[in-house]
């Protein structure tokens, strides 16, 4: 049989290619927010701008992000997932190439707004694209690719923008989006089949403006409130505007016969239990990740590669931990592996309190290499058991409404700690002179703990029963109460409406 006859799209099969296409797009999307982090200061300075002032480029990106992702299954439903899914690549892809051709820093914040959309677009599709491809006694499995981007994109920014910022410009931050994209993009194009949900309802315009005006707002206040002062008008207004626009938000989606976000589902005890579990968890490590490199950096006074690979073992941990995750997850059920987990996750960053000046960071390297580890038992379950009793017609809308919650966990987890360190302060003057003051950090650590440690309450509601059809074998066969367990006709009604 000749190569093109393998590559013929009837030929390829569409759970390898939904794979290939959503890991890349997902991996360089999560890379980026985390890679032009470390080459803010660069950028700053060529424009003449100080750090802090320029924070634009991370808010614009933010806000539309948060804006575009609440309509984001509804577009799929409605136009095909495929065809959106594709447009929003290459958008992203697109945006990536004008910012590193960017004039100035307005045309720099304007472009990373178009990322933004894209980005927003993006992960709920792909997710959705994913659920519905593979069945959920497959979606264990295929959670192993999932864990790729969302365990290496993260600890490689750091690493990678250090290494550009340092060896080459910061336009190759953005560069560098450029050859993934397009080659998801083009791959994508060739390979994937249209996905489309017949019957979607008309666009729910108040819905959408209720959720993008006040997630946006709610974001701004969470992830710019540390820097700029709890007591800001700016931060003040924001923050209560957008609660008040979510609170609408919900009277009007609940009264809505087609609404933009399915506030339903929380209705299904295992889609809830499970998506609480991965917001808390969310926001304990990626606040802690959010820290500790701050500490290394600033207290320690070393650079962003040296942060970036005593946070990198992180990575190896959940990646490693994944391959067994799947093998046993059957026989043992979400439940316990994800209070297992986090209550391993609540200890490691519990450890984190005990860093001082003369640790070394090959000890914070072994602590973290263990928090993935046992952090692989938290997201996999969580998320492959969350989507267990969803409907294939709704699985759009319960990807959008997973994807906000883990959001807005980020967000929530990075303001908390950081509201920590700005309360404490990170310096102190002693006779001596400025020193970095430690204890600011050891209680941001001890936050991020809690917030790991409040996620084993909701693990320890989830009933292995209701997941019972992803514990199942390709074969059909359950490992759940002896091969028994079927999900309760109550939860079924529920995500079903």
């Amino acid at each position: 049989m000749r190569i093109a006859d393998l590559l013929h799209p009837s030929r390829l099969e569409q759970k390898i290619v939904v794979s290939i296409v959503f890991v890349v797009a997902m991996f360089v999307t999560v890379l980026d927010s985390t890679i032009v982090n470390v080459a803010i200061p660069a950028i700053a300075a060529e424009y003449g701008e100080s750090p802090d002032s320029i924070g634009g480029v991370n808010v614009g990106y933010l806000v539309s992000l948060a804006v575009c992702i609440s309509a984001a299954g509804w577009l799929g439903d409605r136009f095909g997932m495929k065809r959106v899914l594709l447009f929003a690549l290459g958008l992203f892809t697109a945006a990536s190439a004008l910012c590193g051709l960017a004039q100035d820093l307005p045309q720099l914040v304007g472009f990373r707004v178009l990322q933004g959309i894209g980005g927003g677009l993006l992960t709920p599709v792909g997710m959705a694209m994913m659920m519905r491809t593979f069945p959920p006694a497959e979606r264990m499995r295929a959670s192993r690719v999932l864990i790729v981007p969302t365990a290496l994109a993260p600890a490689l920014g750091p690493i990678v923008g250090g290494l550009i910022v340092d060896h080459a410009s910061w336009q190759w931050v953005f560069y560098l989006n450029l050859p993934v994209g397009v080659f998801a993009l083009a791959f994508g194009a060739m390979f994937l089949r249209e996905q489309k949900q017949p019957d979607v309802g008309p666009f729910d315009v108040p819905g959408f403006l209720l959720a993008g005006g006040g997630l946006a707002a709610v974001l701004y206040a969470l992830t710019e409130g540390a820097q700029e002062g709890w007591t800001s008008p700016l931060i003040l207004g924001t923050g209560i505007g957008g609660l008040l626009l979510l609170g609408l938000l919900v009277v009007a989606e609940t009264r809505a016969e087609h609404p933009m976000l399915d506030l339903s589902l929380m209705r299904n005890r295992l889609f809830l239990t499970c998506s609480m579990v991965t917001v808390t968890s969310t926001a304990g490590f990626l606040g802690a990740i959010y820290v500790l490199p701050i500490m290394i950096q600033r207290a320690r006074g070393l650079e962003a590669t040296d942060s970036g690979l005593t946070t990198f073992p992180t990575a190896i941990g959940i990646t490693l931990a994944t391959q067994l995750v799947v093998r046993y997850y059957p026989k043992i059920g979400p439940r316990r592996l994800t209070a297992a987990g986090l209550a391993g996750t609540t200890v490691m960053i519990a450890l984190l309190t005990r860093i001082g000046p003369d640790t070394s960071l090959w000890w914070v390297r072994l602590d973290l290499f263990l928090t993935g580890i046992f952090l692989a038992h938290v997201f996999m379950p969580a998320q492959t058991a969350a989507f267990g009793a969803i409907p294939m017609e709704r699985m759009g809308n319960a990807s959008t409404l997973f994807n906000v919650q883990r959001q807005l966990g980020a967000a929530v987890g990075v303001a908390v700690l950081g509201s920590v360190l700005a309360g404490v302060g990170v310096f102190t003057v002693t006779p001596q002179g400025v020193q970095p003051e430690y204890s600011a950090y050891h209680w941001a650590f001890g936050a991020a703990a809690l917030m790991a440690l409040a996620g084993i309450a909701f693990a320890l509601l989830i009933r292995d029963k209701d997941a019972a059809a992803t514990m199942k074998s390709p074969d059909g066969k359950s490992s759940a109460a002896g091969g028994k367990a079927v999900a309760p006709e109550s939860d079924k009604a529920e995500a079903g409406g």
